[in-house]
């Protein structure tokens, strides 16, 4: 009689064991779905990662469901215990496998708590330049000036250096460079440097009221080399942003090379001197 209580007691317990492991795969699947699935509609998003996810998951619940119902019984004890080390080695794989995906949460993490860059941030990394525009637990997105989509693991952008053109000051500096001859007249080709940047419609002026009372040019533009073939000049042009910078830029390349041939100021090529001796 006490051996068939105690059979009954164990049928009781693998039927507990194994309804429950049934309605425990049930709602995973269910919640996975939900959670998963509901932005998988369109069919640009790959759904073979969730869906080896889900498996993966569902596999694991019920190897340990099973176990758990082989051990109540005394003759299956040691194979239940051999599918417990089983899902032990696949949870140990599936842990060392995602290495990798926490340390990109962790980052992701980071870069939300210290912010040094933000959505809609002009950044360049690894020498991939695009303004940011997701931001999320495992990756960066940026898009370029060619509307294309950079994506940078977030364990990536934490071991590189980061240039934020945005970061509490969003006034860009473009450096405007051009070579004259030496025959040119320098200071007829620095006013006009001068004079197309201020008038240049993006131009901002940064200059403080005590650099105005002191008379400090709005533009300045200075003799930085004395090159083999050219005398070179410099001059800085600020713009609000690094978007209106760029235009600015690109138009005074423009504005000053015309200004220069009317004015005859030869931008030279290279130029060598050879003397022939006897």
């Amino acid at each position: 009689m006490t051996d068939y209580l105690k059979d009954f007691r164990i049928g009781i317990f693998i039927t507990i064991i194994v309804i429950t492991t049934i309605i425990l795969g049930a709602i995973t699947e269910k919640v996975l779905k939900y959670f998963l699935y509901r932005k998988l509609t369109d069919k640009e998003y790959d759904a073979t990662g969730f869906k080896f996810l889900k498996h993966l998951v569902i596999t694991v619940i019920y190897i340990l469901g099973f176990a758990f119902a082989l051990i109540q019984i005394p003759e299956f004890k040691i194979i239940g215990h051999s599918f417990l080390a089983g899902a032990g080695v696949i949870s140990l794989v599936a842990g060392l496998a995602s290495q990798q995906a926490l340390s990109n949460i962790v980052s992701g993490i980071f870069l939300v708590i210290f912010k040094p860059f933000k959505i809609n941030d002009k950044i360049t990394i690894n020498n991939f330049v695009g303004t940011v525009e997701d931001i999320n637990l495992r990756q960066v997105v940026l898009k370029d000036a060619e509307n294309n989509r950079i994506i940078i693991p977030n364990s990536v952008i934490s071991n590189q250096i980061i240039v934020n053109t945005n970061m509490h000051d969003t006034k860009c500096c473009k450096i405007i460079e051009i070579g004259i001859g030496y025959e040119s007249d320098i200071e007829k080709a620095l006013e006009i440097m001068k004079d197309e940047i201020a008038s240049h419609p993006l131009f901002i002026d940064i200059r403080t009221p005590e650099n105005k009372a002191e008379n400090i040019p709005v533009v300045t533009a200075r003799v930085v080399a004395l090159a083999d073939s050219s005398v070179t000049l410099k001059a800085w042009a600020w713009a609000k942003n690094s978007t209106d910078g760029f235009v600015m830029y690109c138009d005074l390349l423009q504005s000053i090379k015309k200004r220069f041939d009317d004015a005859e100021i030869d931008i030279p090529y290279p130029q060598r001197v050879i003397t022939l001796k006897k």
